[in-house]
């Protein structure tokens, strides 16, 4: 155990943040999980609790290694695997997956091992990754709209598009983050006006398009438009299900909640473990609980800034906040749907859901963010032996 705490590098807060997240998911997914369980497991919830495990454990063990990965590398990876992406999210799409009669072609399944796993959330990540590679590639030169609409924004509209037909709310949060990321980066926010104006009269053109057919388009716009005037007029309807539920979990819990194990609404609430886990947390463990789980994202949002700062280059800067921001800001997106905060949008909480793709692509991130601290790191203990070199020889001896 020593020697795993040893090669162990970076930022310990990180470290700690991450995994008391995922040490605090386990009694809440355990609980959440019995429902599921009676549809899968034939009532085995244990089963939905090792499962849950091994999603950690192997999303860790993704974490482990990517942080061991020097940070520079990820430059020449993201431009690689931004045609593999692109690959995966066509193939996804032709699967042409229908549930309700709506497009749900977000998954791809592997045939070796048969694990289904959501492309557009791998995409998200590598995308992010490219654009912080192309805002430092271009810190200190003369910014150029035309210049910049190819190698910047092609990728990112590519990907949109693809992303688009089957998960909207995916789609928003990619743009939204670029647009943070690039803002963050230096540019020009008249491009960026354009770049805003731009995606909006494609998104109309699109929902047109999907309103002249008669398909899976149709019903997924159809679904979106009901979601978004249930919200804006409050209604009661059919749709709004989830959220009443969610409430009356939020309502029951109170101030120290009905206690671990004790939920009643798990037992209606739909996607209890993943989506809606924010309200079982409440229900059973209080505003307290909740209070404690939003404290340590925003913790984590604190430490990823201050990696952010102290990196020693500009793509180390940008790369983490482009990797870190979006975990916090899907964090928040679920927390608010839970409290009717925003309408419904199919986000998970990172690290306490179940679900094996958003734990990996989650522990994918904070291993580059980690990569980023511990280079910081490697740069100090170099400094300390120029400064103090008999005294690391003495200890040598």
């Amino acid at each position: 155990m020593q020697t795993v705490f040893k090669n162990i590098k970076g930022d310990r807060l990180i470290w700690a943040i991450v995994a008391l997240l995922a040490i605090l998911s386990f009694l809440p997914v355990y609980s959440a999980a019995s429902d599921l369980a009676y549809d899968k497991y034939d009532g085995n919830t244990f089963i939905a609790f090792v499962k849950h495990f091994m999603h950690l454990f192997l999303g860790f063990a993704i974490m482990y290694g990517v942080h061991k990965i020097p940070y520079r590398y990820f430059k020449g990876l993201s431009l690689v695997m931004i045609p593999i992406v692109l690959v995966l999210l066509v193939i996804t799409m032709l699967q042409g997956t229908v549930m309700g009669g709506a497009s749900a072609s977000r998954w791809i399944k592997i045939p070796i091992v048969g694990v289904s796993f959501q492309t557009s959330t791998f995409a998200f990540v590598v995308l992010m990754v490219y654009v912080a590679r192309y805002m430092s590639k271009i810190k200190d030169k003369e910014i150029t709209f035309k210049s910049s609409i190819l190698p910047l924004w092609g990728p990112v509209f590519l990907i949109l598009a693809l992303v688009l037909p089957s998960n909207f709310s995916t789609a928003a949060i990619i743009f939204l983050m670029v647009l943070i990321l690039v803002f963050l980066g230096g540019y020009p926010i008249r491009y960026l006006g354009v770049i805003i104006g731009t995606g909006i009269v494609a998104l109309v053109f699109f929902v047109m398009f999907a309103k002249l057919t008669t398909g899976p388009l149709h019903v997924k716009v159809t679904t979106w438009e009901n979601r978004i005037k249930n919200y804006s007029n409050n209604e009661d309807t059919k749709a709004d299900y989830q959220i009443e539920k969610a409430k009356i979990a939020i309502a029951s819990g109170g101030i120290k909640g009905v206690g671990p194990g004790k939920s009643i609404q798990k037992n209606f609430l739909p996607q209890s473990s993943s989506d809606f886990i924010f309200a079982i947390i409440i229900e059973e463990y209080g505003l307290l609980g909740g209070f404690f789980i939003m404290i340590l994202y925003l913790w984590f949002l604190f430490r990823i800034v201050i990696v952010a700062q102290k990196s020693d280059t500009i793509f180390g800067k940008l790369l983490v906040l482009a990797v870190g921001l979006p975990i916090v800001f899907q964090a928040l997106i679920n927390m608010a749907v839970a409290v009717e905060l925003f309408p419904v949008t199919g986000q998970t909480l990172p690290l306490i859901s179940s679900g094996g793709t958003s734990i990996w692509m989650t522990c994918l991130a904070v291993g580059i963010i980690l990569s980023v601290s511990a280079k910081r790191e490697e740069i100090k203990e170099k400094e300390s032996v120029e400064e103090n070199p008999l005294e690391i020889l003495s200890e040598t001896i």
